[in-house]
């Protein structure tokens, strides 16, 4: 392979250097760091207290980010498989017969039909250039089937689309002057650690902190009070809170008139979820109920922080369309200080169409792979309802092997011989284990890149402050590699990592703003929903979707059930939620060893009533288990569960568990209500102990 020139991905420090840049991971808070280098060497890497967000502090995990770009086990070449699927036997190889070979397989398959070629990924980075750009380019050339990124979020993207009209909300630094915050579905302080900033600055102020959650986490610990639910139940506790505002008269009634739309419909299917029923469907005390909705209706102003977990049940769209009609009630989008937010991506205005160029398809209508399903659908045979089957997958950005649901089928899928696999990573995963070829991709302190938030609205430029560690290249530099091999000819494959952030966002940020400090804030209103104008069809926040009900189904926002099939709770009773391991982020960081040496071992939080019931003492090994698969981890006897609801805290490697699986052996590929998203948290399972 010809030799790469690394200068445009590479800052030319000098002895001594400090590098402004962003962190790439899957949170909210999207934090500026300082990377100081010394004679070409990351020795640190802090939060730049220039950025009001970060103000200087990072999480334990990207705190010891060096950790992670120097890691022995770091890829730092090519690698070709030499031994059978999944036992992680590679040889290595030059750049160019891989590029070479990977580009005659995918030419061959493409020859009988593109769409049998699927890409994988998802939030591995959050940047804009490294993650959809140059990839999704190749692919739109290509013709592959698309694919419909659904495993975190879309469920509750949907909510708010048929709700508020996108990702938008309240702005974040405004939680700091409320007087009441909902902290729903969120463990802040291991997930949100900037905004459990603005909380605990409000709470100085007097302001009622409240989580609402199936698990006592930490931020559950901080707060005044903890509102423990079932999962799968928000939506219901959502409509008896509305209950309460009405028979109460806690509504603010001009602004239901001007900005909402479908109130009496709502009215009347809120009036139906009393206190009384909503506690029995959620299994919390009436009394906390009826406290929380008086709390919400009298004190001005009120904030809710929602998160992503609350939505990956059955009925998660609509939980979220719930929860997100509660601030036009009140009327909390009068102030700048009340309202919600969940995400405040949809409020950039990024030009996706010229980073992806979905031009390139040039009138080709490719099908499209829920990512939520890959297991399933790595085991379909062609079919006319299904098309093509997959013979080749390209995994960057993710480790579908330990992230995906029903992970058994996942790893059947991956284990295919006719299946032909490339993964682009950092290091040596349980996908990388299935890989044909393994591909080193740079980290973040060795490409450009730029940056979205959903937890606040600055974008963030990422500088280049070390050269790639052995042979590693950005995602885009393969990819731009494979078009060449592949005879792709069109100047768009020739644009540099510099030229695509500055494509990311066109004349709408100040592009010289972000060279010189490294972020730049969008020029947005205070209080954006004061006088209604929401980016809904209708300009008002939609009680009743006339889109959702032209789609056949209920226009009003509804509490749906978790839907695990009828008669299985008789044998598996408890439910099983799977929330993430503070010091991991989904599976990254699981193998930097400072880590997981906090974490210790996969974990299950069992309550004292469940654990007494099958003679589980805390550290013995138990066996979870529905029919879909088992897991062996370790039992924690805690209060951090509920009765009847153990906490599978996730995701380690599968290769690192106990017996060589994770929490998602159990996990199931349906669907949620909206969004097409996977339902991770409607989980039912039995526990017992094992002879370990």
């Amino acid at each position: 392979m010809k030799t790469i020139d690394i200068s445009p991905y590479v800052s030319q420090p000098t002895a001594s250097s400090v590098v402004r840049g962003a962190c790439p991971h899957d949170c909210p808070d999207t934090c500026a760091l300082l990377t100081t280098v010394q004679d070409g060497v990351a020795t640190q890497v802090q939060g730049n207290p220039d950025h009001r967000h970060t103000a200087g502090v990072l999480c334990t995990k990207v705190s010891r980010y060096t950790e992670r770009t120097y890691h022995p086990e770091r890829l730092m070449q090519p690698l070709k498989r030499v031994g059978p699927k999944g036992a992680g036997q590679f040889e290595p190889v030059s750049w160019d017969a891989a590029l070479a070979d990977i580009a005659t397989r995918l030419q061959g398959i493409a020859a009988r039909n593109p769409q049998a070629i699927v890409p994988y990924s998802y939030a591995g980075t959050m940047g804009l250039v490294q993650a959809e750009s140059m990839a999704a380019r190749f692919f739109n050339q290509l013709g592959a089937s698309l694919l419909d990124r659904t495993i975190c979020s879309s469920a509750g993207t949907e909510g708010l689309v048929h709700t508020l009209g996108g990702k938008v909300g309240m702005r974040v630094e405004f939680f700091a002057e409320s007087k009441l915050i909902l902290i729903w579905g969120s463990n802040s302080i291991g997930s949100n650690l900037h905004f459990w900033r603005l909380a605990q600055e409000a709470k100085r102020g007097g302001a009622k902190l409240v989580c609402i959650d199936p698990r006592r986490s930490e931020t559950a610990d901080k707060c005044h009070e903890h509102i423990q639910l079932l999962p799968g139940t928000d939506a219901a506790l959502a409509l008896s809170l509305m209950h309460e505002l009405i028979v109460h008269d806690w509504l603010d009634h001009d602004y239901i008139a001007q900005h909402t739309v479908g109130w009496e419909a709502l009215k009347a299917r809120a009036l139906l979820w009393n206190p009384q029923r909503a506690a029995q469907v959620c299994g919390v005390p009436e009394a906390q109920i009826i406290q929380l909705a008086r709390d919400y209706g009298t004190t001005k102003p009120a904030a809710i922080r929602l998160n992503y977990g609350m939505q990956r049940v059955r009925g998660g769209g609509n939980a979220v369309r719930a929860v997100a009609c509660l601030p036009a009630l009140t009327g909390a989008w009068r102030h700048r200080t009340g309202g919600l937010l969940l995400s405040s991506s949809g409020q950039f205005p990024v030009d996706k169409a010229a980073l992806q160029r979905p031009d390139l398809l040039a009138g080709k209508t490719p099908r499209t792979i829920n990512m939520t399903t890959i297991g399933d659908d790595l085991l379909r045979e062609s079919s006319p309802t299904f098309g093509p089957k997959i013979e080749a997958l390209i995994v960057y950005n993710s480790n579908p092997v330990a992230v995906a649901p029903d992970s058994s089928k996942v790893v059947a899928g991956f284990a295919r011989d006719d299946l032909f696999t490339v993964v682009l990573e950092h290091f040596q995963t349980d996908t990388a284990d299935y890989a044909d070829y393994l591909l080193p991709a740079t980290t973040q302190l060795e490409h450009w890149d730029i940056h979205i938030s959903y937890g606040h609205t600055d974008v963030l430029l990422n500088r280049p402050a070390i050269a790639p560690v052995g042979q590693a290249l950005p995602n885009t530099e393969i990819f731009r590699q494979l078009a060449q091999r592949m005879g792709y000819t069109q100047p768009c494959f020739t644009d540099d990592d510099l030229t695509l952030c500055r494509t990311a966002f066109g004349a709408s940020v100040d592009f010289d703003e972000l060279l010189t400090h490294g972020f730049a804030s969008l020029q947005l209103p205070e209080a954006p929903f004061a006088q209604g104008s929401f980016p809904t069809p209708s300009g008002k926040c939609e009680f009743f979707s006339q889109r959702l009900q032209n789609a056949g189904m209920d226009g009003l926002p509804s509490h749906i059930p978790n839907d695990e099939p009828a008669g299985v709770n008789a044998n598996f009773p408890l439910a099983m939620i799977s929330p993430p391991a503070r010091n991991f982020l989904n599976s990254s960081f699981v193998n930097v060893q400072s880590l997981r040496d906090i974490e210790g071992e996969p974990l299950l939080e069992i309550h004292a009533d469940d654990a007494a019931a099958r003679g589980i003492e805390t550290g013995q090994v138990v066996r979870v288990f529905n029919p879909r698969g088992s897991y062996r981890c370790k039992a924690k006897v805690s209060n951090r569960a509920r009765p009847g609801v153990v906490n599978g805290l996730g995701i380690w490697w599968r290769k690192l568990g106990l017996s060589g699986t994770n929490v998602n052996e159990l996990t199931s590929q349906r669907l949620t209500d909206l969004g097409r998203a996977p339902v991770f948290y409607d989980c039912w399972v039995q526990v017992e102990m094992t002879n370990d």
